[in-house]
């Protein structure tokens, strides 16, 4: 077997380097969403961490986030390079999962049909599929039989985010990105989810990019926050907590 390599030889988790994001470039209607950001999140073996993006709406935190998940329209930057695991992104992969705000459910689709749709779509068999996707909806706190049989009209927002998460770590991504998943809940429910995510976090050992803001989540759970700030958006801080 061989031996682990050195976190200091191991490429980041994720490297932004000088990127620049600008919408209707040479339009009259330009603008620029982040300038020139760097920073380098580590790949740190069997832990992975936490890194927060705290700041303003218009700082471009989200556009941050889908740049490292490779989405339209904020794919590709406009100058700069994203690299995820020591490769530059040239779109959306398996090595990334990421949960959003809104709930993205199909409506059509019980949760257990949800949460292993991805599996489903990499051709899993059923037998197998069904019982890694019980298996993770009791990890996200829900009952494996019968909340399995829902549609998502049924669920609470805090148990439609539940089903969001078990459905993107079923996939065991390296790295997890989540745009305000909480934002939309009561303040118990993202309570709540907050000891949800640290107690899945310290069992998956993935990075994980968590955009809020809420300064109270970014250092509960942040092990690093970077601080943003707006026109253009830009990282104004990095603090390690």
């Amino acid at each position: 077997m061989s031996a682990p390599v050195p976190e200091d030889t191991r490429p980041p988790a994720v490297a932004f380097q000088d990127v620049t994001k600008i919408y209707g470039a040479g339009t009259p209607r330009e603008y620029v969403a982040i300038e020139g950001i760097t920073f380098t999140i580590p790949d740190l073996v069997d832990r992975g961490e936490i890194s927060s993006f705290l700041g303003p709406s218009g700082c471009g935190k989200s556009t941050v986030l889908r740049l490292v998940a490779g989405l339209e329209p904020q794919h590709p930057p406009t100058s700069g390079t994203v690299a995820v695991l020591g490769r530059e992104i040239v779109g959306p992969g398996a090595d990334r999962g990421m949960v959003f705000q809104d709930y993205t459910s199909f409506d059509n689709r019980t949760v257990l049909d949800n949460v292993v749709f991805g599996l489903e779509c990499r051709g899993v068999a059923r037998r197998e599929r069904e019982a890694a996707g019980r298996e993770w909806i009791a990890r996200v706190g829900l009952d494996a039989v019968r909340d399995a049989r829902k549609y998502p009209h049924e669920l609470s927002g805090g148990m439609r985010q539940r089903v969001a998460i078990a459905r993107t770590l079923i996939l065991q991504p390296r790295v997890i990105l989540m745009d305000e998943p909480f934002g939309a809940l009561d303040p118990a429910t993202r309570l709540d989810m907050q000891d949800l995510l640290v107690r899945l976090w310290r069992e998956v050992e993935s990075t994980v990019l968590f955009v809020t803001h809420s300064v109270e989540e970014a250092v509960y759970l942040g092990d690093r926050v970077y601080l943003m700030a707006t026109t253009p958006g830009r990282i104004a801080e990095e603090i390690h907590l």
